[in-house]
């Protein structure tokens, strides 16, 4: 990882407009097909559960977050980011999702709270995964389940990225990434954190990985 201060922290989130999402794949055919392909992917390595209590981590201006609240009408939604003018966005929005301003390295719930953890193409973006998972693991009840998702750092991801972040819409994540990771690191840093790996699922033509998984406590 590259050393970052907080001043430069705030000034990659401020980069992402709030509503980035919701316009991108109205006008953007790339996003909004990665986007949907996201969507279709969510359901399926998680649509068999049954969860009552659910945290979207990186919930940005809530779009997704939403989205994700349509496939468990019953279940109460959580959505936090760090960034609060995004967060602000989202309560006003998305009045159905209780969306608050925290970090995922310090989670402000309690021990085994939540049913389903989704973590999902943020781990990259974040100063210290490792803190982030404990917290998964520790606000994630006995029996929950959690879902990590992010790029494989394939050749064909790598050279998109780079220019996707030079160019157009995209170039408001340039620094972004703060840690290269890839498939096989991914998955190592989810096991060392005491988590076992129940599903993976490969999408968007090899660039991005989904994994569902639960705590390892033997």
């Amino acid at each position: 990882m590259r050393r970052i201060n907080r001043r430069e922290l705030k000034q990659i989130w401020q980069k992402v407009p709030v509503d980035y999402y919701e316009k991108g794949i109205k006008i953007n055919i790339g996003q909004r097909l990665w986007y949907t392909t996201k969507l279709a992917t969510i359901k399926k390595i998680s649509g068999d559960l049954r969860p009552l209590r659910i945290l979207d981590i990186g919930s940005n201006g809530g779009n997704l977050t939403a989205k994700i609240a349509k496939f468990y009408p019953k279940a109460k939604i959580f959505g936090i980011d760090i960034y609060d003018k995004a967060v602000k966005y989202a309560q006003k929005k998305y009045p159905g999702v209780h969306f608050q301003t925290a970090d995922a390295q310090r989670l402000p719930f309690r021990n085994e709270s939540f049913d389903l953890i989704f973590c999902l193409e943020t781990l990259e973006h974040i100063v210290s995964p490792s803190k982030a998972l404990k917290e998964i693991k520790k606000c994630l009840k006995k029996d929950g389940r959690a879902i990590i998702s992010m790029d494989t750092g394939n050749f064909f991801f790598n050279l998109i990225w780079f220019f996707w972040t030079r160019v157009g819409r995209g170039r408001v994540w340039q620094d972004s990434h703060l840690h290269r990771f890839n498939y096989q690191k991914l998955k190592k840093k989810i096991i060392d954190e005491g988590f076992l790996i129940e599903k993976e699922i490969i999408s968007h033509l090899g660039m991005e990985v989904t994994f569902r998984i639960k705590k390892n406590d033997h």
